[in-house]
């Protein structure tokens, strides 16, 4: 099992990072007062930016470490779609019933949903129709 993470943190980098500061921003007690605060959803819109994003960096390292081979578009779903999908209903569910400080909401939910297939959808895009190496 250890070489195995050991082997995906190394390929994939930029993607473990981004899904470190998800659960930690997502299990944060609180978060200050900021002037964008005032804008309307920006709950929501931080929830779609951050699965979109992570879900776009999946499928960029993808994309750099198997250029030379024929896309496996159904590991690229599970892994690059599904599995963040997944995580962010787990984090939801962990906010609602394991912190006293935060709340699962089934908007962030959709948000997160909405972001991940998005930016799966740029990120096989991008696998697709990016010069082969």
């Amino acid at each position: 099992m250890h070489k195995f993470v050991t082997k995906y943190i190394k390929r994939y980098p930029l993607s473990t990072l981004c899904i470190v500061v998800i659960w930690g921003l997502s299990l944060t007690p609180f978060f200050p007062e900021t002037p964008l605060n005032d804008v309307q959803f920006i709950d929501k819109w931080t929830h779609f930016i951050m699965y979109g994003g992570l879900c776009l960096v999946i499928g960029f390292e993808y994309y750099r470490h198997h250029r030379r081979q024929r896309p496996d578009y159904r590991r690229l779903i599970l892994w690059g779609w599904l599995a963040p999908v997944l995580m962010s209903g787990l984090l939801e569910l962990l906010q609602a019933y394991a912190t006293t400080t935060r709340n699962g909401d089934w908007y962030d939910f959709a948000a997160n949903t909405v972001g991940a297939t998005l930016g799966a959808a740029f990120s096989m895009l991008l696998v697709r129709f990016s010069p082969k190496a």
